[in-house]
């Protein structure tokens, strides 16, 4: 069985992060997500860069993390608590749900985005090291009549629908 957190490798970072200067320590600054308390279900995931959200933007929020996953789970990712209630601040597709097979799959790391909406009337800032959202891992159940295609992932986010082998 194994269930972790680790950094993309820092080729596929350099990639993903081909606008940004200082791409070096930007990498060296990635932290695992944690639990704070000794009960929490979340993880929190640290942000490494200052982001401003604009109302009405929608941004795409690298984390430089992939995780691993046991067959029979996925990490559901969800907005922290209080920036929906406080600020208007949601997840664009409500909950994440990162599959045990986006872990290096061929065409990606698994490196998770995660994308936030400004729906109040104030930007929205989140600084480096601020946590801004929470990886919660999950166990799922087959259908008793479940088809499993054997299609293997190829990509990165959004790639089921994307063709396959």
């Amino acid at each position: 069985m194994a269930r972790y957190f680790e950094k993309i490798s820092f080729s596929q970072f350099e990639k993903d992060f081909k606008d940004y200067e200082n791409i070096k320590d930007l990498y060296d600054d990635i932290k695992l997500p944690i639990a704070k308390s000794v009960l929490a279900a979340g993880y929190d995931f640290i942000s490494i860069l200052d982001i401003i959200i604009k109302p009405g933007e929608v941004v795409k929020i690298p984390t430089g993390i992939k995780v691993c996953l046991n067959d029979d789970e996925f990490l559901g990712i969800y907005v922290r608590s209080s920036f929906g209630v406080k600020y208007n601040v949601r997840m664009c597709n409500q909950v994440g749900i990162i599959d045990g097979d986006y872990y290096n799959n061929d065409g990606n790391e698994g490196h998770i985005w995660i994308c936030l909406q400004n729906e109040g009337d104030k930007e929205f800032i989140i600084r480096k090291g601020d946590g801004f959202a929470q990886g919660i891992f999950q166990k799922f159940l087959l259908s008793d009549n479940d088809t499993r295609l054997n299609n293997k992932r190829i990509g990165g986010f959004g790639s089921t629908t994307e063709g396959r082998e």
